[in-house]
């Protein structure tokens, strides 16, 4: 799988409204057949920066993403709600899923 985290920093004005900005493009990318994931979290430190975990199934859903109508459309409508250029690490891993954390290993609760 293609494995994708990337930070944004968006504008301070922007920070509360970003799930609601990246709304459309979120939820068309979850419905893309090679979609494995494309989760948002919010840092605990800085208020406006966002992380974006994704993955798509292989380098053909990947393309697939890139190159599909909403994507497009989110080059031209997030940037305005950003400080700076998003930050990414783009991968690939052997896996179509989460792997256990074997440390952290939780007992089965009954």
């Amino acid at each position: 799988m293609i494995f994708i985290t990337a930070k944004f920093r968006v504008l301070p004005e922007d920070a509360d409204k970003w799930p609601q900005i990246a709304a459309a493009f979120t939820e068309a990318t979850r419905a893309e057949p090679g979609c494995l994931w494309f989760d948002w979290s919010r840092s605990l430190d800085d208020p406006t920066e966002y992380v974006l975990v994704e993955a798509f199934r292989d380098d053909e859903a990947g393309a697939a993403h890139v190159q599909s109508a909403h994507f497009r459309a989110a080059q031209k409508d997030l940037p305005p709600h950003l400080a700076e250029t998003p930050r990414i690490v783009n991968t690939t891993v052997p896996q179509q899923d989460w792997s256990l954390l074997g440390e952290m290993a939780v007992p089965e609760r009954r």
